[in-house]
């Protein structure tokens, strides 16, 4: 997201910094909010949902599993690196790291996402939600599915979700659908059908499902768009590229200001993101793929 040229006609007059209409979906978003639920879940559901995140006591009992100790290899290798990312925060010494090693196991027992049973672990992996362990992957071919692959047990599942790269919210959603369908519990709230809203209008929820984006009419115009939104006009229409490169490299444009060599690269280019990484710090996306325009390397990561 960040900056991009588009071929316009040149009497195009929609107004600067105003979402193109045709970019703008359908009012799919003005449905009101269901009466009954807060996210489309059934009551049992939606407990189900709060015990994954704590929001409701959890006791790790009630999946067969083991409360997790200061003293837990796993926890203690969490609280180790946060004492080492930040000491001024946590301290330094054993005694900081049992403090928030206990912290952490507190913290973790409190939510079914870190005791899931057997059985939601069978569910994930059936959703192929657990690539680390049913997959390999290389820089050549990607994500490969092992041919004979183990099942992961709850046990390393469970240790494996204490990491930075634990259980994204769709799995929640995967689990609880699958106790529910286990303990014969209706997972959608009865009155918005899951949805979480209702439609204000008949035809209101086909009418966003069906909507694509149209684009802006083409011509012999040159203009500057912003991509950070759904997309607007940031330039007025220019008759040639190198008209729209001097207005971006105009001193009176001030912080927005970018040099003509990094205009004219971005305008060959089409596009750019909306800032980068450049030493000492960060600059428009712009200036930054000027920077980068000639030095062939791989370019670094944008923001």
């Amino acid at each position: 997201m960040g900056r991009e040229v588009r071929r316009v006609p040149l009497d195009f007059d929609w107004p600067s910094n105003k979402v193109w209409e045709g970019f703008l979906t359908p009012d799919r978003f003005g449905e009101e909010q269901c009466p009954d639920c807060e996210s489309g879940y059934s009551p049992q559901a939606q407990n189900l949902y709060d015990l994954w995140y704590g929001k409701l006591p959890f006791d790790p009992a009630d999946t067969g599993s083991e409360p997790w100790r200061h003293d837990t290899p796993a926890v203690r290798a969490v609280a180790e690196r946060h004492i080492r990312s930040a000491p001024e925060f946590y301290g330094v010494g054993e005694a900081a790291t049992v403090r928030e090693a206990q912290r952490l196991a507190d913290l973790f027992n409190q939510q079914w996402s870190h005791h899931l049973s057997q059985d939601d672990v069978d569910a994930l992996v059936a959703a192929e939600r657990l690539y680390d362990f049913t997959h390999s992957w290389s820089r050549e071919e990607g994500w490969q599915k092992i041919d004979r692959p183990v099942m992961p047990t709850a046990e390393q599942i469970n240790e494996w979700s204490l990491t930075g790269f634990g259980h994204a919210d769709i799995s929640a959603h995967v689990v609880i659908e699958a106790r529910c369908e286990r303990e014969g519990i209706e997972t959608r709230c009865p009155t918005c059908k899951g949805h979480g809203s209702l439609k204000r209008y008949e035809g209101q929820r086909a009418e966003a499902e069906a909507w694509e984006p149209t684009d802006p009419p083409k011509g012999d115009g040159w203009q500057l768009w912003e991509t950070v939104t759904e997309g607007s006009p940031i330039s007025p229409v220019f008759a040639c590229a190198d008209e729209l490169a001097g207005w971006m490299s105009d001193p009176a444009r001030g912080d927005r200001w970018v040099s003509p060599a990094a205009a004219a690269k971005f305008i060959a280019d089409g596009a750019a993101p909306s800032l980068g990484a450049a030493a000492p710090g960060v600059v428009s996306g712009v200036e930054w793929v000027g920077h980068h325009a000639d030095d062939g390397r791989d370019r670094p990561a944008t923001i």
